[in-house]
């Protein structure tokens, strides 16, 4: 094998900030950054988004409206939609 050609695989700190969540995740995401973490020093990197924080995950998953181009096309093919998965 080639020598140097690979990254450099290290657990890093992830922040997702939107929840204040903390994640040590390997990776090999090049950051300048650090932060101090049970009482050891790690790579960090933020994020806005995590599973701590997506609608999808927590559940505040936001319903379609009873109205608008979405809901006609539900209400347009339902039959057709249902007949096909059965």
């Amino acid at each position: 094998m080639k020598p140097n050609i690979h990254p450099h695989y290290r657990t890093v700190v992830f922040h997702d900030t939107t929840a204040n969540e903390f994640f040590k995740v390997g990776s090999t995401l090049k950051t300048d950054r650090e932060i101090e973490l049970e009482g050891e020093t790690f790579p960090y990197v933020t994020l806005d988004v995590s599973s701590k924080s997506h609608p999808f995950y927590t559940g505040k998953q936001k319903s379609f409206s009873s109205e608008g181009s979405a809901a006609r096309f539900r209400q347009r093919f339902a039959g057709f939609l249902d007949a096909k998965r059965g």
